[in-house]
């Protein structure tokens, strides 16, 4: 619906489920489809946004050039995936996860499909310590939670939240050394 601001606006999801879901409410623009084989012609689209799904995939490289398939020439992708391995944590678990990234690795395997990386760069960088602290802590204490959801620091959500906002104005200027997520741009050679 936000995109849809900005121009025609249509979504892919594997599961039925969520595809029904968003059909229920009113976004009929919303196919089912895999990664690996979207549901439209090649060079359908100006931008392409793969928002946390390039690490579910087994074969991120046959998504990525699925993304490049799709895409028109000198259109841009817009990829957003977790952050280290090192990060690895319950939710990676839960999310069905297949990997985390480095800033490099990304950039390699979107190169790798045929894209240029424009830029990348790590974002979130806010949660980084708190994220690394948590699963650390997890870690020494040998503790297990069914998922990470729970954990909530409500004095700390606004916080936060205004901290994670300001990012957006300092990644305009310059990338993150590190960060809990890899934001990458990446276009389609003409």
């Amino acid at each position: 619906m936000m995109l849809a601001r900005y121009g025609e606006s249509e979504g892919v999801d594997i599961s039925e489920q969520a595809v029904g879901f968003c059909h229920q409410r009113g976004l009929e623009g919303v196919r089912h489809g895999a990664a690996k084989s979207l549901p439209y012609d090649d060079n359908s689209f100006d931008l392409i946004t793969a928002l946390d799904v390039i690490d579910h995939l087994d074969d991120d490289r046959a998504g990525l050039a699925e993304i490049r398939r799709v895409l028109l020439p000198n259109g841009r992708a817009l990829l957003f995936v977790p952050a280290f391995m090192f990060l690895w944590g319950v939710q990676d678990d839960v999310s069905n996860h297949r990997r985390r990234y480095t800033r490099r690795e990304l950039s390699r395997v979107v190169a790798a499909a045929g894209l240029e990386v424009e830029r990348a760069s790590y974002a979130n960088f806010t949660f980084f310590f708190p994220v690394l602290l948590v699963r650390w802590i997890m870690r020494l204490l040998k503790l297990r939670a069914a998922t990470e959801y729970g954990i909530n620091l409500p004095l700390m959500n606004k916080i936060f939240a205004n901290l994670f906002a300001a990012e957006r104005f300092l990644l305009k200027r310059a990338g993150f050394p590190f960060g809990v997520s890899v934001l990458c741009v990446a276009r389609k050679a003409s």
